[in-house]
């Protein structure tokens, strides 16, 4: 009689070793989000896969280099300044969302909190901007890190709903707590200080905002390539095979919804120093379905696809101005005729057409 088989959970440290650079993801994705057992590519197709992602750094900066010899005027530079920052927090929810799998609808509450939290510490205590930014991002860290640990126990539709239901939370404090935050009305932001230098004007920004989007995106790559990048994509691919391989599950969500909180709340930081004001209409509902939407128009598990989507749908509404009543109704048809055309979002679906036309 053959001797039965026995199945054992690997060791912690056999999964840490199955994530390491060198070794293929246990999962991959396919187009629907589904998961297979990832197949060997040749060398060669493996070296040209890591080119877009260096090569894109460099495009990037050169976009980032070369946009201001077209901005006309202050407008164009405010424009600018805006999609660098909302690129930010895409950044950040693209790993959250697209590479991890994990669902937020609350992140404009993260980005509020960043905003009223350097606010609050730099008019009501006295802080030097210098120290109010980063502690406020650190605490909205800390606030992340212990909801998340209930929270994320959650999946699919209920995770949504507690999300939502912490940006509501969010958005109902910084309306009512008058004393603290101005209320409704908002409140004053002073200007952003660095070595005694006052950041201000829509150019000066331009290059800070410019700055801040090459660090969180370069920041995103060097994750999503690292063991725990592996980690995320397995976990998106199926969560209780990536457990049987011996990957925390509640670990890894944990620290990507950290992080992406964390750079919702630097964006929204530095949102509130740029315009000099902050008011409760960050935290709405409302901001949240809107950075989701630009995650998922430029391409879910793509960190250059946030970049596009925030840039395409702040640039969009801007242009559309134009159409005067009609304007949403066109906005809409854009986004329709993207998620037909373009089912993956529009960056992975490009790069998806551009592979297959190599030899």
């Amino acid at each position: 009689m053959p001797a039965a088989v026995t199945a054992s959970k690997p060791a912690p440290r056999q999964a840490d070793a199955a994530l390491q650079d060198n070794a293929p993801c246990p999962l991959a994705l396919d187009a629907t989000g589904g998961s297979f057992p990832a197949e060997p590519e040749p060398a060669g197709k493996r070296r040209w896969s890591a080119q877009p992602r260096s090569g894109g750094m460099l495009v990037l900066a050169a976009v980032i280099a070369l946009v201001p010899l077209v901005l006309a005027n202050n407008y164009a530079y405010d424009v600018a300044v805006q999609v660098a920052l909302n690129a930010i927090i895409c950044v950040g929810l693209n790993l959250l969302i697209g590479y991890a799998g994990q669902i937020s609808l609350g992140h404009a509450g993260f980005f509020a909190l960043g905003g009223y939290g350097t606010a609050i510490l730099a008019t009501r205590f006295g802080w030097p901007v210098g120290l109010s930014l980063p502690a406020a991002c650190v605490a909205v860290g800390l606030l992340a890190f212990v909801i998340g640990r209930p929270t994320l126990r959650l999946k699919g539709h209920t995770l949504a709903m507690a999300t939502l239901g912490l940006g509501i939370i969010v958005s109902i404090v910084v309306a009512t707590e008058d004393r603290w935050t101005g209320g409704p009305d908002g409140m004053a932001v002073p200007p952003l200080a660095l070595f005694g230098w006052a950041i201000q004007g829509e150019r000066t920004w331009y290059w800070m905002a410019g700055a801040a989007l090459l660090l969180a995106v370069w920041l995103g790559l060097n994750l999503i390539e690292s063991p725990t990048g592996r980690a995320l994509r397995a976990l998106h691919g199926s969560e209780v095979a990536a457990e049987t391989l011996g990957i925390d599950s509640a670990r890894y969500k944990l620290q990507v919804f950290v992080l992406s909180a964390v750079f919702a709340a630097l964006a929204g930081a530095l949102t509130a120093h740029y315009a000099g004001f902050i008011t409760p209409a960050k935290a709405s509902f409302m901001h949240s379905v809107e950075l989701v939407i630009m995650v998922v128009f430029g391409g879910m598990a793509s960190v250059f696809g946030a970049v596009v989507g925030a840039a395409v749908l702040t640039i969009l509404p801007q242009v559309l101005t134009v159409l005067k009543d009609y304007e949403m109704m066109v906005f809409g048809a854009v986004l329709v005729a993207t998620m037909v055309f373009f089912p993956q979002g529009i960056v992975p679906t490009l790069a998806r057409w551009w592979t297959r036309r190599q030899p």
